[in-house]
């Protein structure tokens, strides 16, 4: 059993077929028993991608209605989500400045070091910071976290 923290780049993975698709299905399949963490802004974000991929004629309208209402269950029996609160706002702001990170990447690596610490306080094992974004994989890195990339994982 694993801890992982899953940005949105790399949890659209589960709900559309693309590369690490099938390595992101692996992690979270409820048999493994991993513990799968995501940000409360995942919601938006990975409905915005499906949003997108509609658009873009990769899916139709029935492919969303059905995904969402996949994701919506597993948002509440699989995903431990973790909320935005000022503690987490303000080290999301001090990410930005640091790293020149868009807002929400600011939040999905705040989400993971706040979720790090925890962990640390608990003497467990960091968790794993899975993101598809080759530019946040390595801030993510130079925070501290262990990371992959469901992308090396065809």
């Amino acid at each position: 059993m694993t801890v992982y923290f899953l940005d949105s780049s790399a949890l659209v993975k589960r709900y559309i077929p693309e590369m690490g698709t099938f390595w992101i299905r692996q992690l979270c399949d409820p048999n493994h028993q991993n513990n799968l963490f995501i940000a409360r802004i995942t919601w938006v974000e990975v409905l915005s991608a499906l949003a997108r991929r509609q658009r873009e004629g990769f899916i139709t309208s029935s492919n969303v209605t059905q995904i969402i209402s996949i994701f919506a269950t597993h948002l509440t029996q699989q995903y431990r989500v973790l909320e935005i609160d000022r503690t987490l706002a303000d080290l999301a702001g001090n990410l930005v400045t640091q790293y020149s990170l868009r807002a929400y990447d600011a939040v999905q690596l705040a989400a993971a070091l706040k979720l790090k610490a925890t962990l640390n306080q608990a003497q467990l094992p960091d968790p794993v910071f899975l993101t598809a974004d080759q530019r946040l994989l390595a801030i993510a890195q130079s925070a501290g976290l262990p990371c992959d990339n469901p992308n090396q994982h065809p």
